[in-house]
């Protein structure tokens, strides 16, 4: 994996960490299989749909949220496995839940954030696959405003975010208007305390 050079965090990156071929089955086999879930999420007061699907897959009954949403996860599936395990020994971490996210169009997008949430302990480490669409990842430092960056991630990527990255830097997938394809993200934690 490449170290992207990010000033205050430590991210790197493999852009073809699975072959087109073996990412485009993938994508296909996960679109197909996954019991897709639409959210709601309140912001202000107000209830939206979350601009995006999901699912939570993990060890045994698992439990995990973040913005008022909760999930009980899945057991693996065999392309679960087959994934979790390749990304298990490129990064040397284990990973016992996985949120997978459906970005369906370019209207569908996550807004600025950190994966900062208290049960994946001090300094979580992140893995983050993409199949399908290529879409852009946004970092935005929270105090060095110059420090922003753009990572197109590609089909079969990974994305690896550790040490003090969620506490530095805020994320996002930025809608856009161009017309795209659908991507499909899988990030790999580690919950450490459960919180309920």
């Amino acid at each position: 994996m490449v170290d992207l050079n990010i000033p205050d965090a430590s991210v790197h990156y493999e852009e073809q960490f699975f072959a087109f071929a073996e990412a485009e089955q993938l994508f296909s086999t996960l679109l197909d299989s996954v019991p897709w879930r639409q959210n709601k999420i309140t912001v202000f007061g107000k209830t939206y749909d979350e601009p995006r699907l999901t699912q939570l897959y993990g060890d045994h009954e698992m439990k995990y949220s973040y913005s008022g949403i909760e999930f009980t996860a899945m057991p693996w599936s065999d392309a679960m496995k087959r994934i979790k395990n390749a990304v298990e020994q490129a990064t040397g971490h284990d990973f016992n839940i996985c949120l997978v996210n459906l970005y369906r169009t370019g209207a569908d997008s996550n807004g600025w954030h950190a994966d900062d949430e208290k049960e994946l302990g001090k300094n979580p480490v992140i893995a983050s696959v993409s199949l399908g669409q290529e879409r852009f990842f946004h970092l935005r430092h929270n105090t060095n405003k110059q420090w922003r960056f753009k990572i197109p991630l590609t089909s079969g990527s990974l994305l690896l975010m550790k040490e003090n990255t969620q506490h530095t830097y805020k994320h996002q997938i930025a809608k856009t208007k161009r017309d795209i394809q659908s991507r499909i993200n899988l990030t790999f934690r580690k919950v450490i305390e459960p919180n309920f």
